[in-house]
């Protein structure tokens, strides 16, 4: 029985794949990637040379159980690989994982690039208890479960696209005090990244001057300890 091995690759900075990933991308019989062309480009540039096959949100459910049988029955390892980041978080993989372990295939994920962990520290909040919650929903169930994330009293982390961040500035900006900073990093690793702090209202302000690009992590400070029955 093979193994399958989950690949964290660049966020950005192509220079940051690890020794140990581009030898395992190498070794696979067949690397599975949610976009075939991005993964081309990160293998071309390290002269690794193996077999890709497209594995994203549109078709996971039909492979899957393909994918566990070949594992199984031809014994030969595969790679799993996002366009950035860990497969799994934010991105397909749950379903691969979940399957080989019902299967009981051997799964492997390697340590490497990740945007949660950099945005974390650099923003200076409390790092000893943190949620991260992905992407709020786009539509339906949005106020309720960033009611609930606010509720969260230690550090909250989430993703979110350039083309919603004022509004989800702004809705957050109607359910917290502006006691409670805010940081966001964007385009990290990357030439123009950014990493910026402060209340909602302050972030709004920067926003709407300031075209936002890039990918988004947003993280929300701890809720204040009380003083004298007050925050």
């Amino acid at each position: 029985m093979g193994n399958i091995y989950i690949i964290p690759t660049p966020i950005g900075n192509l220079g940051d794949i690890t020794y140990r990933s581009k030898e395992t991308l190498q070794k696979v019989k067949k690397i599975f990637a949610e976009d075939t062309r991005i993964t081309k480009k990160l293998l071309m540039k390290y002269n690794i040379i193996n077999s890709i096959s497209p594995y994203h949100q549109h078709n996971e459910h039909q492979l899957v159980d393909l994918i566990i049988k070949e594992i199984k029955e031809k014994d030969f390892d595969i790679a799993l690989v996002s366009d950035a980041g860990t497969p799994g978080i934010s991105d397909p993989g749950f379903l691969l994982v979940n399957k080989a372990k019902e299967n009981n295939i051997p799964v492997f994920c390697l340590p490497g690039p990740t945007s949660i962990i950099p945005a974390l520290v650099q923003s200076g909040f409390a790092t000893d208890e943190f949620s991260f919650f992905g992407f709020l929903p786009h539509k339906k169930g949005r106020k309720t479960k960033l009611k609930k994330v606010l509720n969260t009293s230690h550090t909250i982390i989430l993703f979110e696209s350039p083309h919603r961040l004022l509004k989800l500035l702004n809705e957050i900006k109607l359910e917290i005090l502006d006691t409670r900073k805010i940081s966001i990093s964007r385009e990290i690793t990357k030439i123009y990244e950014e990493n910026i702090r402060g209340t909602a209202e302050e972030l709004i302000l920067h926003f709407e001057k300031n075209k936002v690009k890039g990918e988004i992590v947003l993280l929300i400070d701890k809720i204040p300890k009380k003083k004298n029955g007050r925050i």
